[in-house]
């Protein structure tokens, strides 16, 4: 299963970014993960609540099951309506996911409760390593500590690792199905909009973009 957090407030972009396209005519954000995702689940979900034109995409919509509990709840109720089933997990604004690197970490996803990306960097997670939570694939084992921790009201997502077995894939890995690093640009303010859209311009036109990749310092950790 794979499953879509799209319940966020939007609060930087100002508008719902699950909707927006990034070129005139073209599918909106949520259409980009969704086409993606099903390329390697055959069941997905989208997580919101209150977003009635979400069920024109002809995708069942879950409420969340655990309401301002961050991102830590989407991936609570996308693992509770995954039923004792592993669930692929991204937010709706990353629409340059790389399926060949959904399709890898499906594939170790075997091996452990929780396989996520990491990228070098430092952010609140420490370590000089960024895990990409919000680009991971959580097995049911996940759940109790996951609830547990929703309990008492902590939200970082990283908090429960030490409680379960967690298979990182090294950057080395990840630049070897995408070199520049664009699945994990979060589309959640304008001016990474503006970003997006050149970015999505040059795909198309067959050119090279920025040398070092987009700007992903603080990862997918939360989601709006």
């Amino acid at each position: 299963m794979a499953a879509v957090l799209a319940g966020g407030r939007s609060s930087r972009m100002g508008r719902d970014k699950a909707l927006i396209q990034l070129e005139a005519s073209g599918p909106t954000m949520l259409e980009l993960v969704l086409e993606r995702v099903a390329a390697v689940a055959v069941q997905q979900v989208i997580i919101a609540t209150n977003r009635p034109r979400y069920s024109a995409f002809g995708i069942h919509v879950e409420p969340d099951h655990y309401l301002d509990a961050a991102a830590l709840g989407g991936i609570a109720t996308a693992l509770e309506v995954a039923d004792g089933s592993r669930c692929l997990v991204v937010p709706c604004d990353l629409p340059f996911l790389n399926v060949p690197l959904l399709e890898h970490l499906r594939e170790r996803a075997q091996h452990a409760d929780v396989v996520v990306p990491t990228v070098h960097g430092e952010s609140r997670q420490h370590g000089g390593v960024i895990y990409q939570t919000l680009h991971a694939v959580y097995g049911p084992g996940c759940l109790p500590p996951i609830r547990d921790q929703l309990s008492r009201r902590e939200h970082q997502i990283v908090r429960f690792f030490d409680q379960v077995q967690v298979l990182p894939v090294e950057e080395s890995v990840v630049r070897g199905f995408d070199s520049e690093l664009w699945s994990f640009f979060n589309v959640n303010t304008p001016e990474a909009l503006t970003e997006a859209q050149a970015h999505l311009r040059d795909m198309k036109q067959g050119r090279s973009t920025l040398a070092s990749g987009p700007d992903i310092l603080h990862g997918t950790e939360e989601a709006e």
